[in-house]
């Protein structure tokens, strides 16, 4: 296929674009690299541009004749969602609404949307089936439900097919070290704590140790990224026209914050001192997937089950790359 990858200079779209690449796909990458990096994306596939730019991304659709779009240009920090929400609903909603328009007018029928676990919000049920109501706690996973709904709508009246792939925790990088994580400032753990081992930050705080669960730390689902990018390609083939699929990604095995604490350590050989924090708001004591529905619909499974890999794949790139793209 013809496919246009929007963030695809992010970190997950990155990832998904070599993969489409290998599977033999044509790809562009669309991106305005305020959160993507340059580097990320092989030479002469970007297309630069703003994702409310809806003449723009009209004439790119028309020009490489796409088939289908991959959506991974959402804004994605919690913190800043509640702190500056306009932001959040203007790239979110709004954006991603002038996408939806421009593929009704360049006539592209198919989508994957990169969704998210925290549409589900602090869920009573782990691990979490689709089945789970929905209820988010931030202006981030609401911005992310608002747009599974708009993609059910258009589904319904203009015959648009969409998978909405909801994530747990990406984390790892392409294991040739080649691309990676690269965010500024950066907010997911395995990274955060790997600049502890490089000597970037002193320490790792620990935002509480006495939660509901085996050592008192929160446990959450990493699922690597060549992973989640794998299943973006398995939606690619089962999208019907006017139809939806919205499904989990997970491993469906959770791990502590001491556990990926230790297993950095364990990796890199340093000793990663940490300190410990009070809770932070909003934090759920567990979130773990229940990826039944992947692997009955989209025949897929991560290959990436021990955290302890993922990790190798991260301090592959990050020992290598410890300033990221700028080294």
């Amino acid at each position: 296929m013809n496919v246009l990858v929007i963030g695809g200079a992010g970190y997950i779209g990155s990832h998904a674009v070599r993969l489409l690449i290998e599977a033999g796909h044509n790809v562009r990458v669309y991106d305005n690299l305020r959160i993507g990096h340059r580097e990320a994306v092989p030479q002469g596939l970007l297309v630069e541009g703003e994702l409310e730019d809806r003449p723009k991304l009209i004439e790119t659709m028309k020009t490489h004749r796409t088939d289908a779009v991959m959506h991974f240009a959402a804004l994605a920090l919690v913190n800043e969602s509640v702190r500056d929400p306009a932001i959040y609903y203007r790239n979110n909603v709004v954006g991603a609404i002038e996408l939806l328009d421009a593929m009704r007018a360049a006539d592209v029928g198919r989508i994957v949307f990169s969704s998210t676990t925290a549409t589900y919000g602090e869920p009573d049920t782990i691990p979490i089936p689709e089945s789970t109501r929905q209820d988010p706690i931030n202006p981030y996973g609401f911005t992310k439900l608002v747009f599974e709904h708009a993609l059910a709508d258009y589904a319904s009246a203009y015959g648009i097919g969409y998978a909405a792939l909801r994530y747990f925790n990406a984390a790892g990088a392409r294991p040739d070290g080649t691309i990676g994580e690269d965010h500024d400032p950066e907010s997911h753990l395995i990274p955060i704590v790997l600049q502890v081992a490089l000597g970037q930050r002193e320490n790792i705080t620990v935002f509480g140790d006495d939660y509901s669960t085996p050592d008192g730390t929160c446990i959450r689902d990493y699922v690597h990224v060549d992973d989640l990018g794998a299943a973006h390609l398995a939606a690619l083939d089962r999208i019907e026209p006017g139809q939806g699929l919205r499904v989990n990604l997970g491993t469906g095995r959770g791990t502590s914050v001491r556990e990926i604490i230790d297993a950095c350590r364990d990796v890199t050989g340093h000793p990663i001192p940490e300190v410990m924090g009070k809770r932070r708001a909003g934090d759920p004591p567990e979130l773990v997937a229940d990826a039944t529905l992947a692997r009955q619909i989209l025949n897929w499974e991560a290959s990436y089950t021990d955290v302890r890999s993922i990790v190798e794949t991260a301090w592959n790139w990050h020992r290598t790359h410890p300033h990221g793209y700028r080294d």
